[in-house]
């Protein structure tokens, strides 16, 4: 990579290394630097308070360590420009206006000098004209959409708790809500208010606009835990505009290999339903790994699946132990030796570690990287990371 990189939007010529040399002696710091960010940020704009949660317990360095990370990548624009557009799109919800930019833009590259005493002027000037052409396509592509809802009310109108943990909420917008099998959906309850959190749907869309919702409470997640437990029939919740890039090549009509993992079986069940919705005949083989038996929450409803459509084929592979009829292993190994699947397209969603093995078992078996697409379902989602994936 060379040492600076000249950005077509501003003119400007900007020292990628020494912004990101610059940040990470920031980010050494620990928690001292976001807090001062955010301290700085609400003394000089106190008007920006409210679009953070009432606790920033859960915020801590999110904002700005995703600040830092997507500035100093304005080199690669090509592949940053989709996202920061998806994210300016998505911000409308917090309601973020335009002036609002300029206020965070000041409280990074305060917070940046306060950290470093190699601080200049050359590099104050490669800050801002970074973080000016980030806020100008993140304004750009919310100007584009200021038609459209910034969120959309949804009543619950079903609550089916799956197990000690787990629900599987039923919900309808208002109005609604465009977005493709396999995208995420970020919600809120005013239980948490201005805590959003990212969710697939598991249905296609229907034209009653009702979304099916997976929910699994992890311990210490403020969202999820109202979710499963208080949320009730009635409740009315906050969905935002969908992300994501789970989704199916529409110009492929390849047979599919769908992987899941925990609640990552939600956006595979949609795109099965998408496939039983389309006159293209395809085949699918569905896969579910669960640690154990009792934890495959959503059986009854694949087996009712797989019993409708004779393309589809549903297979359960538990690690933790044996269980009559059902595979025995990690689900990326099941997988590797119930195949070839080397003719298949392929969409992997779970937790990190099983989206990483199978993604890897895959690759062993021949399947090319191009017809693997996966995304990682952690807990407590609060958004896109800066390569637009839905994660923690």
């Amino acid at each position: 990579m060379c040492a600076t990189s000249h950005d077509e939007s501003t003119g400007a010529s900007v020292d990628i290394p020494a912004m990101r040399a610059n940040f990470a002696r920031a980010a050494a710091a620990g928690d001292e630097a976001p807090l001062w960010f955010y301290a700085h940020l609400f003394l000089t704009h106190p008007e920006t308070r409210q679009l953070f949660p009432v606790s920033m317990a859960h915020q801590r360095d999110r904002l700005f360590a995703a600040l830092g990370d997507v500035v100093a990548r304005v080199d690669d624009l090509d592949s940053l420009v989709p996202i920061l557009q998806q994210l300016g799109r998505d911000h409308r919800k917090f309601g973020t206006v335009a002036e609002h930019y300029p206020a965070v833009g000041a409280s990074l590259l305060a917070t940046l000098e306060h950290f470093d005493e190699d601080w200049g002027e050359a590099l104050a000037a490669d800050w801002t004209a970074a973080y000016e052409l980030v806020a100008k396509v993140m304004v750009e592509a919310a100007d584009e959409v200021a038609d459209q809802p910034p969120w959309w009310d949804a009543e619950v109108v079903g609550h089916e708790r799956r197990g000690i943990d787990t629900a599987v909420l039923r919900v309808r917008p208002a109005t609604p809500l465009p977005f493709r099998p396999g995208e995420s959906i970020s919600l809120e309850t005013d239980l948490r208010p201005r805590l959003w959190r990212y969710y697939s749907p598991a249905n296609a869309p229907r034209s009653d606009g009702e979304l099916e919702i997976h929910v699994r409470a992890w311990p210490g997640g403020p969202v999820s835990t109202a979710l499963v437990h208080q949320v009730g029939v009635g409740d009315v919740l906050r969905l935002g505009p969908p992300v994501g890039h789970l989704a199916l090549d529409p110009e492929s009509d390849r047979d599919l290999l769908l992987v899941a993992g925990g609640t990552g079986l939600a956006p595979l069940k949609a795109v099965v339903d998408s496939v039983a919705r389309c006159d293209r005949a395809r085949r699918v083989d569905l896969v579910v790994g669960v640690r154990r038996e009792d934890h495959l929450y959503d059986r009854a409803d694949l087996a009712r699946l797989e019993q409708e459509h004779p393309w589809l084929t549903v297979t359960v592979a538990v690690s933790e132990e044996q269980a009559p009829g059902l595979e025995h292993g990690d689900v990326g190994d099941v997988v590797a030796r119930t195949g070839p699947w080397q003719s298949r397209e392929a969409l992997v969603a779970g937790p990190p570690a099983m989206v990483h093995h199978t993604v890897e078992r895959l690759l062993q078996c021949g399947l090319p990287r191009s017809r693997i697409s996966a995304e990682v379902f952690a807990p407590s989602r609060p958004g896109p990371d800066v390569d637009g994936k839905v994660t923690s």
